[in-house]
């Protein structure tokens, strides 16, 4: 965070600590590109370059914790699982609804069984949606984040924008394939082999006011068919072993497709 009258560090030093270390990981004094990086680089730790990154495993109880919250919707425990989320933290990083209805209805056609995710900020997002659905999915809701993470361990694939969950999809090593918009997949997409980052055109807009203001959104016009394609691979390469039952799954930089 920011310091710049030198507050926060002088009530630090007040209270006897010897080494105050403050700096905002949007300076531009950082060399660093992705946030997670910059985080590291701020309190002088090693980057991912020098790292050996892993993913999360799932305890069992939180693995069982997700297979309860299907079971109360009755789903059955298919490797076909995709779950959906058309949510995101702003609405400017979301995919047009009638694009994410496109997507979940070609899901359907192509033997996946996609499922909806809506978060407790996610209500008009998934309403507008399922508005131009045909097939209505099966909606998960008001899970807590632990839930959350057993979900995961039962799906075959996650779908999402640049949000939290996304990154904690990636995180726990679900296959994850991320919708991005208008914020940079290089400075904040989530780490991964097993991440597929899909967006329209490169933005251009030069700040978030800019981006609020832009009607037609091109960075967003990601192709349905890319992100199709992605998970087809994750699909057609789905066995019985969740992939982040595995503490060996190596993180890598998502590349932008």
């Amino acid at each position: 965070m920011e310091d710049k009258e030198g507050v926060l560090g002088s009530f630090f030093q007040e209270f006897g600590v010897l080494n105050v270390q403050i700096q905002s990981p949007f300076s531009k004094g950082l060399r660093a590109t992705h946030q997670s990086d910059r985080f590291l680089e701020t309190l002088g730790e090693s980057t991912r370059d020098s790292l050996s990154e892993r993913t999360v495993q799932v305890p069992p109880h939180l693995l069982e914790r997700g297979k309860d919250s299907l079971d109360a919707l009755k789903i059955s425990q298919e490797p076909s699982l995709v779950l959906v989320h058309p949510g995101s933290g702003s609405v400017h990083k979301r995919l047009e609804p009638r694009r994410m209805a496109s997507l979940i209805e070609q899901l359907w056609q192509e033997g996946m069984y996609p499922l909806i995710l809506e978060g407790p900020a996610d209500h008009d997002a998934v309403g507008q949606v399922l508005h131009f659905v045909s097939r209505p999915p099966l909606v998960l809701r008001d899970l807590d984040l632990s839930q959350l993470a057993g979900v995961f361990g039962r799906v075959a694939a996650y779908i999402g924008h640049d949000s939290g969950v996304t990154h904690l999809a990636a995180l726990v090593g679900v296959r994850t394939i991320a919708i991005f918009g208008p914020t940079d997949p290089h400075r904040w997409g989530p780490y991964g082999s097993h991440v597929s980052i899909v967006r329209g055109l490169p933005c251009s807009c030069e700040s978030w006011e800019t981006i609020k203001s832009c009607v037609g959104k091109p960075c967003l016009h990601a192709p349905v068919e890319k992100i199709l394609e992605a998970s087809r691979l994750t699909y057609r390469g789905t066995d019985n072993t969740s992939p982040q039952n595995s503490a060996e799954t190596a993180l890598s930089l998502a590349t932008p497709q």
